[in-house]
């Protein structure tokens, strides 16, 4: 009986442990996908600067002129 137990709470120290490691490792990655979320912003805020400062029409902006 004494060696059940004792596997079983070998057992469940094992678990722990990797529940602990896996939490650690989500946490690590929810970090880096905000970080990732921030420099795709960031990029994305940049692009739209850059196109409104280019002077190139966006599609929905061109219109071709009235002799087509």
């Amino acid at each position: 009986m004494d060696e059940k137990f004792t596997r079983l709470e070998e057992k469940t120290a094992i678990l722990q442990a990797e529940m602990s490691e896996m939490s650690d490792e989500l946490y690590a990655q929810q970090k880096e996908i905000a970080e990732l979320r921030r420099d795709v912003e960031n990029l994305r805020s940049r692009l739209k600067a850059a196109q409104a400062d280019s002077g190139i029409l966006r599609a929905d902006e061109d219109v071709p002129p009235p002799h087509y």
